[in-house]
């Protein structure tokens, strides 16, 4: 467990300090700051430490569509950055509070939660430019530097609150009540600079790739209105504090760039109502209710966003007909749109159009080659049918380009599992537990697929899979030991 708190530990001061006012000439000199205390190299082993964790403890969403946007648009984001020195991932959890944070290894976790309350996408990229800005700035490592100076022990129980906050958030808040405490003093100063940086960097990130550059001090200033006299806010604003001070900076730094045409994308909102009717605690009819509302009275910033999520809702309400008619008109005006593809194999595997999915998605299998929404689709919808042979052919394609892809590795183990395949189950779960991090048991699933395999070539394959688990074993005992 010792690798888990050390990868947690420059994050909390990073986080959880309040922040004052800076002038741009007052930031810290980037430099080479924090080498000393994490390589870059360094960094990247614990960001894949930090992967299967996350795949293990956190209520990570799986959807392909959803992962399509937020990849595509944190990497927009992170290829208008600059100081970019690591391979960036993005992935959303399941959380409805209003929260996201920077990890290291270029990792950033987005709540769903900030979906439902940004009111537009530049608000949305506005906090993720602020994430990337964190990690760019390697403000993780230099906070790791700074803290080579403090008491180990009080190092090691404040890492510990955090390991328990990323489990637990509520016994975790409990725990840093006491821990925060004994530091505060020495870091306030240091982590204050942060969060101005990150902001200042962030903003100009943020009209870089030509969203509103007001758009961080829109979103943080809403938050901080509504949430001024609650006793309990939202997670954000105890990790993200935000005086009026600093607010105020923002928006002038946002007044001293030039705002051409503001990118505010459909898929935005689209996937703003997937995750409303999928994800959101709200009844069926409380949703057709909603979203009939918006349509009625035009509020609404995209159209086809508010008659996708009536389809989602009616879908959600058994009502396939209602949602097929409203999606085929969306999919005849946006036959390319993977949020409407998606749904209408949604739609025609619930309603046994089997064949019906099969063949649309391998039309648009033909035209995009390797998308990932398609071809997982496809592998479900041909699983469904029975035609497991093409079904393992594809999604063996897929992971071949997505090796570490969640998902992909859950839909194997089924569909071997139908196909009574014992050797490739085996060798599937045994992948799938690797990216979990628990190479013993992925090391004793492959040698059961061994045990299962008369193949040569599979024998092969499988005994250098259980050379690597061990080595992968090593390495993250080494990481456990430092």
């Amino acid at each position: 467990m010792r690798y888990k708190l050390k990868l947690f530990t420059a994050y909390l001061f990073l986080s959880s300090l309040s922040p004052v006012s800076f002038a741009s000439n007052d930031l810290p000199e980037i430099g080479t700051v924090g080498a000393g205390a994490l390589t870059i190299e360094k960094e990247k082993q614990y960001g894949w430490a930090f992967n299967m964790m996350a795949n293990q403890a956190l209520p990570i969403i799986r959807d392909p569509v959803l992962n399509h946007y937020i990849t595509d648009l944190g990497q927009d984001i992170v290829s208008h950055a600059d100081s970019v020195k690591l391979p960036f991932k993005f992935f959303l959890v399941e959380d409805e509070d209003i929260n996201a944070a920077a990890f290291l290894g270029g990792n950033v976790k987005i709540h769903t939660g900030l979906f439902l309350y940004a009111a537009s996408e530049s608000e949305l990229a506005s906090v993720i430019a602020h994430e990337v800005a964190h990690i760019t700035q390697r403000h993780l490592a230099r906070m790791l530097e700074q803290q080579s100076l403090s008491n180990p022990a009080s190092m090691a129980a404040l890492a510990g609150s955090i390991l328990l906050t990323l489990v637990s958030p509520a016994a975790g808040l409990a725990a840093l009540s006491t821990t925060v405490a004994v530091n505060i003093q020495n870091q306030i100063n240091y982590t204050r600079s942060h969060e101005y940086e990150a902001d200042r960097i962030g903003i100009q990130t943020l009209a870089n790739a030509g969203f509103d550059p007001y758009g961080m001090a829109n979103f943080f200033g809403k938050l901080a209105e509504k949430y001024k006299y609650t006793s309990l806010p939202p997670t954000m604003l105890s990790t993200h504090p935000l005086p009026e001070a600093r607010l105020s900076e923002a928006r002038l730094r946002a007044s001293q760039l030039k705002k051409g045409n503001v990118k505010n994308s459909l898929e935005y909102y689209l996937s703003k109502a997937r995750i409303t009717v999928r994800f959101y605690r709200l009844s069926a009819q409380t949703l057709i209710g909603k979203y009939q509302s918006q349509l009625q009275n035009n509020k609404y910033q995209f159209k086809e966003a508010a008659q996708y999520g009536l389809a989602l809702a009616y879908f959600k309400n058994d009502e396939f007909e209602k949602a097929e008619k409203i999606n085929d008109q969306l999919i005849k005006d946006d036959p390319n749109n993977l949020f409407f593809i998606d749904f209408a194999a949604d739609i025609s595997l619930s309603t046994k159009k089997t064949q019906q999915a099969i063949d649309s998605l391998t039309a648009y299998e033909k035209r995009f080659p390797g998308n990932e929404v398609i071809l997982l689709n496809l592998v479900v919808a041909l699983k469904q049918d029975k035609q497991y042979a093409l079904a393992d052919k594809k999604i063996e394609y897929f992971l071949r380009s997505h090796p570490d892809h969640i998902l992909g590795h859950l839909l194997a183990i089924d569909l071997y599992k139908r196909m009574h395949e014992k050797a490739k189950e085996f060798a599937m779960r045994a992948e799938y537990l690797a990216l979990l991090g628990r190479f013993k048991e992925a090391s004793e699933k492959m040698s059961s697929a061994l045990a299962y395999t008369e193949k040569k070539l599979d024998q092969a394959r499988y005994s250098a899979k259980m050379a690597e688990f061990r080595r992968d074993d090593i390495r993250l005992k080494a990481l456990q030991d430092e």
